[in-house]
């Protein structure tokens, strides 16, 4: 390609295509057919009636429900609030109940009231829908704690960006300290949403701030380490890692009972799920769960200390090997004679200017980088 100028904006044209396929792959296999996956539901009852009724629906359903029978509407109620099942119905010939927890899922409450209703209306009875976990008035889909993940993922992918590309010149140790530094930014803004701004969080902000801290303490840490390495492709390795796989896996709008394998598998264990579980646990259901969730953030965190300190060796020994060259070129025997016109056409005056026109590239990637990732 005989243009220089056409080769570096195709160049970075690449970034932004390779998103649009892999966003589309990503939310489009994630969120457009939502269908049941061995969604838990539960028939209250320990009758022969209840147990037949339950194994109909089983084999009614097949794989797309997990059909268990309880004793009690009070041990049904547990399973709800300890997000072990999504519905549980209560069987009568008069007064049919299904007993659902839309704070753990809308979209899961939705989908069971879509199994019931119908076996009601074979009875000719109404359904009677109990919520025993419902979201805040504020957030009455329960979706707002998806949109404030977004929020806070984003203030810290973007963030990657300025630190590792602006603040190349800086010791990885400022870097690290620095992205500590806005994380703890970042969370206070997710707690203002949450709380003040949204009114989300109507008790226990400190823990909401707490685990947006975690999470964004371990995307900016993740980053900054990856920078080290990845250069200008670090803005498409965080979308991938925090964007694609993670907002369609975190739960925030289907949990991973509605989706595929792949999505619900990663929703075991990706940082968004614990985070978005997390305040699940901590807004609706007592601190069910919590402490599983907060380690999966604790273990991301780690795993961005693990990154950053791995940076950190590798931009040392970089410096140490430059350090040496630069010792060796300068005790050479090849070195120009002094003199008035020495100081302008010798080799020293020839690796000056190498090194400014590379500190000019820097900064122009710098600023390539940065703009890249504030667009997307």
């Amino acid at each position: 390609m005989r243009s220089p100028a056409l080769r570096h904006v195709l160049t970075h044209l690449i970034t932004p295509l390779l998103m649009c396929i892999g966003m589309g792959l990503a939310y489009m296999g994630a969120f457009v057919t939502p269908e049941p996956h061995h969604l838990p539901v539960a028939v209250v009852g320990t009758t022969p009636e209840a147990k037949v009724f339950a194994q109909t629906v089983k084999d009614t359903a097949g794989e797309k429900l997990d059909v268990r029978t309880v004793a009690t509407r009070a041990d049904a109620v547990g399973l709800l609030e300890s997000r072990d099942i999504t519905g549980a119905y209560v069987p009568s010939a008069k007064a049919p109940e299904l007993l659902v927890a839309s704070a753990a899922s809308d979209m899961g409450a939705m989908a069971v009231e879509k199994v019931f209703t119908p076996v009601a209306a074979g009875q000719g009875v109404p359904l009677k829908i109990t919520d025993v976990a419902r979201p805040v008035a504020d957030d009455p889909t329960g979706q707002g704690l998806f949109f404030l993940l977004i929020a806070v993922s984003i203030g810290s992918y973007a963030s990657v960006a300025a630190i590792g590309a602006a603040g190349a010149a800086l010791a990885l140790r400022v870097r690290a300290l620095l992205a500590v530094g806005v994380s703890a930014v970042v969370s206070c803004v997710g707690a203002l949403l949450a709380g003040p701004v949204f009114h989300l969080a109507h008790h226990d902000l400190a823990g909401v701030w707490g685990m947006a801290w975690l999470y964004s303490a371990g995307v900016l840490l993740i980053g900054v380490g990856l920078h080290t390495f990845m250069k200008r492709w670090t803005t498409l390795a965080m979308m991938v890692l925090f964007v694609m796989l993670n907002f369609t896996s975190s739960g925030g709008l289907f949990r991973p009972e509605l989706q595929n394998g792949f999505f619900g598998t990663l929703h075991a264990f990706w940082n968004g799920a614990g985070f978005v579980e997390g305040v699940r646990s901590l807004l609706y259901f007592g601190n069910d769960g919590l402490a599983r969730n907060v380690w999966t953030l604790v273990l991301w965190l780690l795993a961005g200390i693990l990154v950053t300190a791995t940076a950190a060796l590798y931009e040392g020994r970089a410096r140490r090997e430059a350090a040496h060259a630069e010792s060796g070129t300068g005790t050479g025997t090849g070195a120009a004679p002094a003199g008035p016109e020495s100081g302008r056409t010798g080799p020293r005056h020839a690796k000056d200017e190498a090194a400014r026109e590379a500190e000019r590239e820097t900064e122009r990637e710098a600023e390539e980088e940065a703009e890249e990732s504030v667009g997307v």
